[in-house]
């Protein structure tokens, strides 16, 4: 029984125990006249009202681009396509992207980033460069001008990925000079681009990846920690106002040489994490193997919390986990770190099969929910993680899917929307109680949530996810002891099936539904495999006789 379909109020009305019996029926149809069914899942949130609220940084809702198959080129960036602006710009995917309300992304790269020399993107003249990373011929034509145009045309605050491998620590300190000086040489080049004014770019990452060896400019912490030093004193000499981070592995042996050497000139560190690593091996799990790497995250960011802690840095620099998605990307073969033979068969094979990445079938409900799982946790952590970006934002495995003739919003492309659209500012304390949720030898909450509130503490958006595969959850939810009751305006994304999937020929299989959700003595019912937002402005507590929340 897909309870998505239904009016929430039509749910209260059946009551509890009526509506999990039905959805019962409808999940395994075989259970009829059967033994007894599974014990449906419940959960309780008790919303501590007493604890004051904090903020979280809006750039938890961050993006990022690389020059990695069609995320700039023919995604966003696709001139001569009859959707594309006078500038090139994709006038569909903009529109789109605008519906996120991306307050910053993240660019060039990525592994692209370590092989990336900035003055071959800007100017009058450009020519094409080789792409040792990713194999390919980069035309060029999308540079840093180009960027900071698509950021101020979607409000985007521009976060540049500087190149720590093959790069120097004197080409970062001109990048920084051009983008943001009034005077000198590099900005008189982009002055002589045709941009008077400073871009003003106030955030910038120090390498990408070079903790790996599979990246350009790999390098050791004995190594790593000093050029970064050298590095952030010369970005800064060009522009003192600039906040910068620079990549490291979330661990103690790589961070604590790192902030010791380099802490004081650092306003974040970088971390990454792709959950499903689909590299080599493009695999399809199934939405429970997906499902039960939701809470992974919260561990990762907590641990690294106790380093920042160690380092005697928290508070003053914040976690940016500049790249993050459920599924690692693509890309058989690569990255590589010298020139290709664009024309060897190998190459050709190699570069044709990240398109695999399209398939659509892949980005299901579980897509949504991790996303809204890995969203939750950085929340919680507020204090700590000041900045997130999924990555990519477009295309491979991000939330939109720009191709020739449109663009298709993934399951979590809804998810990103409803975060960016729905939420409060602040985030309350909270406390879950909620059964498991079981996959052979692995186990994950069945519900997680948080609930943020205004400056006034009157308007709560309350966030309520139900990772089930087939089951509601009875919710119960809690103001301290008032139990909520009513009707309350609810916003539910809930596909079909926990496979359920959007495409170029069902772009709307997977959408948000605005709906009531009712709560008859503190319980609410959660549709399966669902992501809920509702709105809560006047409390409405339970009657007298319902008693106390359990």
């Amino acid at each position: 029984m897909n309870l998505a379909k239904y009016p929430q109020s039509a749910w209260g009305r059946l009551g509890t125990f009526t509506l999990i019996a039905a959805s019962l029926m409808g999940a395994w149809p075989g259970l009829a006249g059967a033994e007894a069914p599974p014990v449906a899942p419940q959960a309780v949130l008790t919303i501590d009202t007493d604890t004051p609220s904090k903020p979280y940084s809006p750039m938890l809702f961050g993006g990022f681009l690389e020059h990695f198959g069609t995320q700039v080129y023919g995604g966003v960036f696709d001139p001569g396509s009859p959707l594309a602006d006078a500038k090139g710009f994709r006038k569909d995917a903009v529109a789109a992207l605008r519906e996120l309300k991306c307050p910053i992304v993240r660019w060039p790269g990525g592994c692209y980033a370590s092989g990336y020399h900035w003055e071959a993107g800007v100017g009058k003249t450009r020519k094409p460069t080789d792409d040792m990373a990713w194999g390919v011929v980069e035309p060029n034509t999308f540079g840093t001008d180009e960027f900071v145009e698509l950021c101020r045309l979607l409000g985007w605050q521009p976060y540049i990925c500087n190149n720590a491998g093959n790069g120097t620590v004197e080409e970062m300190k001109n990048w920084v000079e051009y983008c943001n000086g009034s005077t000198g040489k590099y900005a008189q080049m982009r002055q002589a681009s045709g941009y008077d004014q400073p871009h003003n770019v106030n955030i910038w990452s120090i390498g990408n990846e070079n903790w790996g060896q599979h990246e350009i400019g790999y390098k050791p912490i004995e190594q790593w920690a000093p050029l970064v030093l050298e590095a952030a004193k010369a970005m800064k000499a060009a522009d003192p106002k600039i906040q910068l981070t620079a990549a490291a592995l979330p661990s103690k042996e790589w961070s604590l040489p790192l902030l010791k050497q380099a802490g004081p000139y650092l306003d974040y560190i970088s971390i990454h994490g792709y959950w499903l690593g689909l590299w080599g091996k493009n695999d399809m799990p199934d939405y429970l193997t997906c499902i039960m790497q939701s809470d992974v995250p919260e561990k990762t960011i907590a641990d690294y919390v106790g380093v920042l802690e160690e380092a005697g840095v928290r508070g003053r620099i914040k976690i940016a986990f500049d790249e993050w998605n459920l599924r690692g990307w693509h890309h058989p073969g690569f990255p590589r770190k010298s020139v290709q033979d664009y024309n060897n068969p190998e190459v050709i094979k190699l570069v044709a099969a990240r398109t695999k990445s399209d398939i659509a079938s892949q980005y299901t409900m579980a897509d949504a929910l991790f996303s809204a799982s890995f969203l939750n946790a950085c929340l919680r952590h507020s204090e700590d993680v000041g900045m997130a970006n999924i990555a990519p934002i477009v295309n491979t495995r991000g939330p939109l899917f720009v191709h020739p003739k449109g663009i298709v919003k993934r399951t979590h492309f809804h998810t990103l929307a409803m975060y960016a659209n729905q939420l409060e500012p602040r985030v309350a304390k909270t406390t879950l109680r909620t059964d498991n949720l079981t996959h052979g030898k692995q186990a994950v909450a069945t519900v997680d949530a948080v609930a943020t509130v205004n400056e006034s503490g009157k308007s709560w958006s309350i966030v309520l996810v139900n990772r089930h595969p087939a089951l509601p959850v009875a919710c119960t939810v809690k103001f301290k002891d008032v139990l909520l009751d009513g009707d309350y305006e609810a916003l539910v994304l809930a596909g079909e099936t926990p496979d359920s999937f959007n495409d170029i020929d069902n772009p709307n299989r997977v959408v948000p539904v605005k709906t009531k959700l009712s709560f008859t003595k503190g319980v609410a019912n959660l549709p399966p495999h669902s992501l809920t937002i509702v709105k809560v402005a006047g409390l409405k507590p339970a009657p007298p006789e319902a008693g106390r929340a359990p």
